[in-house]
């Protein structure tokens, strides 16, 4: 019995979708590698990613390791590592170790969400979407807060993690979390418009210039 089935009058029959009604959560991340690794299509990759992000970030936070130092030490590794894979590769009869490369449709799919966050946050910036802008200066203002008690690396770290394992769990409960999403964003459209009622409405504002028509 799907979560959204309530007897309340507000409940919507079908609620609004995070990412779009009919868009793929895979295509909302550009598709390709990066997607797979994001929603766990390959386990086994993002499981290691995962392990690999932590053990570094424990290095860095539990063993107090210098950035550079522990740069050296795992170019010195990765070295050791193919050269005795290559070296091997002849005499064990293994295939040899394949050139290490990032897909360029990593690096535009990267370049394109930095781009639309720019313009996003430019729009909002601009004031033409007070609702937004509001919602954002608040949530800049909590996270500055929380980043007074948390390092920089702590804050990286988790974000990492969310990163990787929120979408891959909205995949899964997807129409639960879209139901409370949606009644979430109708309350807060509520408390909205009555802070909007209440005191926006009051705050004075210069005349609206007309545009001359040529």
């Amino acid at each position: 019995m799907p979560i959204y089935s309530s007897d309340s009058d507000d409940a919507p029959s079908s609620p609004r979708k995070l990412f779009g009604k009919d868009k793929p959560l895979h295509s909302i991340f550009g598709g390709g590698r990066v997607a797979d690794i994001l929603l766990w299509k390959e386990k086994n990759l993002s499981a290691a990613i995962l392990i690999g992000s932590t053990v570094i970030w424990s290095l860095f936070e539990v063993g107090e390791y210098n950035f550079i130092t522990l740069l050296c030490y795992i170019f010195m590794t990765t070295m050791l590592i193919l050269f005795i894979w290559s070296t091997g590769a002849g005499m064990i009869d293994w295939n040899p170790p394949e050139p290490m490369t990032i897909p360029e449709s990593t690096f535009r799919w990267l370049f394109l969400e930095i781009n639309r966050i720019l313009y996003k946050f430019y729009h909002v910036s601009c004031g033409q979407d007070l609702k937004t802008f509001a919602l954002t200066i608040a949530f800049l203002w909590i996270l500055s807060g929380i980043g007074n008690y948390f390092t920089s690396l702590n804050l990286l770290y988790t974000g990492f993690v969310f990163l990787m394992t929120l979408p891959a769990l909205y995949e899964r409960y997807q129409d639960e979390v879209d139901y409370l999403a949606s009644k979430g964003s109708r309350d807060i459209k509520k408390l909205y418009r009555k802070i909007d009622h209440r005191f926006l409405n009051k705050i004075p504002r210069g005349p609206v210039k007309e545009k001359k028509k040529f």
